[in-house]
């Protein structure tokens, strides 16, 4: 009962949250953005024309009666009508998700299945030089730039070696999509029995998955190598020792398990990071995900998207933390109190 308790005092912070993202997004986006206007009229268009063109789109009426309408559409599920693509933002959100999350769960996998054992063995072999490697490695791994890595990346393997495809999307452009059933290439490819398609969605995936792992690796590593450092020097990883128990089980039944609570925070932001859409990611592989839709949508001055990509993100990052409190209370019952 206390677990359900906290739950839905959790759940109820979710509904003052996205409204402050909502006003926040929604002023914010017609304040500073271009006049989107100028994406549905031609270059003669005369002044009465764009006049009607504002009196269609809605532009035409006071910013408060635009935000109530608005804010009574998100709460029907409506997040509007995209002024670039013409077809409803919630759809194109759609659309592009499984691209971004097939990327983003490699990319996750790669970071915590290398991040969490570097981590392990910097804290174990402190001040040696395993962990001074693990350091050296991991610092420059947050201070490089993401999409710095992502061009090297590309210049090495494709334009050098020609190993791996290009920034061409999630196949290559002389290549048909398989028909759609899940979204993700991978699995969708499977079911339509076409292994070479396969092979190709995965060539495709390696360098933006390699590069979004390492951008996200490094963070992990080094929170993972600060909690357990902190975990080994605690008293009853002492006594497990003088026990006598195995090395590996004071590692990694006692030692991690407790170190798991600030790894398991910086994971639940990573993932809001990469399902929210790695935008520069996503534009320097053109991979057609939610992170290149809010950039075009930047680049057009089309807000309604970018208010709907926001408020898609801000709730991601919401549900992610929530997901997090529970992993908590389920790891550590001191917290269910």
């Amino acid at each position: 009962m206390a677990l359900l308790r906290v739950l839905f005092k959790r759940i109820l912070w979710i509904i003052p949250v996205a409204f402050g993202v909502v006003t926040i997004t929604f002023f914010t986006a017609r304040l500073f953005n271009g006049d989107p206007t100028e994406l549905y009229a031609p270059t003669e268009a005369s002044t009465e024309m764009l006049e009607m063109i504002r009196a269609d789109l809605g532009l035409d009426r006071p910013l408060s009666v635009q935000f109530l309408s608005y804010l009574g559409e998100v709460v029907r599920g409506d997040l509007g009508t995209s002024f670039s693509t013409g077809n409803p933002v919630l759809a194109d959100l759609s659309n592009r998700l499984p691209a971004t999350m097939e990327l983003g769960v490699l990319g996750l996998i790669m970071a915590v299945v290398c991040g969490v054992p570097l981590g392990v063995m910097a804290a174990v072999s402190r001040e040696r030089w395993p962990d001074f490697l693990v350091r050296i490695v991991t610092l420059i791994g947050m201070a490089i730039p993401q999409f710095w890595i992502g061009l090297i990346l590309l210049l090495v393997f494709f334009v050098q070696l020609n190993w791996l495809p290009g920034p061409v999307g999630r196949l290559p452009l002389w290549v048909e999509m398989p028909p759609r059933v899940t979204g993700f290439l991978l699995v969708d490819t499977l079911l339509d029995g076409d292994p070479a398609k396969w092979v190709q969605a995965l060539r495709a995936l390696v360098l933006p998955t390699v590069t979004l792992g390492l951008c996200t690796l490094a963070p992990i590593a080094r929170v993972t190598r600060s909690a357990m450092v902190e975990a080994l020097q605690s008293d009853y990883i002492r006594t497990a020792y003088a026990m006598g128990h195995r090395t590996r089980v004071v590692l990694f039944r006692y030692c991690l398990r407790n170190a798991l609570l600030p790894i398991i925070t910086l994971i639940g932001g990573v993932i809001g990071f990469i399902f929210g859409g790695a935008v520069l990611i996503e534009a320097i592989f053109g991979w057609p995900g939610v992170g290149q839709y809010a950039l075009q949508a930047i680049q057009q001055s089309d807000f309604v998207a970018l208010q709907g990509f926001v408020i898609y993100a801000s709730l991601l990052y919401v549900l992610a933390f929530l997901v997090v409190d529970i992993l908590y209370m389920l790891i550590d019952p001191r917290m269910r109190a």
